[in-house]
């Protein structure tokens, strides 16, 4: 079970202060609210208990899930990289062969994927579409509206900043 998780410095960082967050503000939160739950009676009928223990499994689960991949990570700082070939960490400008329409992604981790920032999951079908390719190259993308061309028109390693937390 050597399977590693690529990931920007920016990447690891948030995922590391949402693991504090959960451990140092979540839990203790949510053990007060079991505390103050237990303190109302008979458990069997207390709604807000069984609330606040469903809400510690939750916890538990992704203090767990997030310790995994940060032990499992590995850290790739874009800025380091070079070359003109699409890969993980590269931000990737392609137009689109019919409207001349520009985009730019950057290829970042599953878990630091926000589409609506411009940010492609390694694993996301468009990102899976562009690795390999070089400046020149056409990529065909299976996206919602359907099939279309894109040519890449620029390959850089920029840094990556960090997402804002919800």
């Amino acid at each position: 079970m050597s399977e590693k998780f690529p990931m920007t410095p920016s990447g690891f960082a948030s995922m590391k202060a949402h693991l504090k967050r959960l451990k140092d503000v979540e839990r203790p939160r949510n053990s007060r609210a079991i505390e103050v739950a237990r303190g109302h009676g008979d458990l069997k009928e207390n709604a807000e208990y069984h609330a606040a223990k469903e809400e510690q499994g939750l916890i538990e689960a992704k203090v767990r899930e997030l310790e995994a991949k940060s032990l499992m990570a590995e850290v790739i700082d874009p800025t380091k990289l070079s070359g003109s070939r699409v890969s993980f960490g590269a931000t990737v400008t392609i137009e689109d062969s019919e409207s001349g329409e520009q985009q730019t992604y950057v290829i970042v981790g599953e878990h630091e994927a926000e589409i609506r920032k411009g940010r492609l999951s390694i694993g996301a079908p468009v990102a899976r579409s562009l690795i390999g390719k070089e400046v020149g190259d056409t990529a065909t993308l299976t996206t919602p509206k359907g099939k279309r061309e894109v040519e890449v028109v620029k390959v850089e390693w920029l840094d990556v900043p960090p997402l804002e937390e919800a």
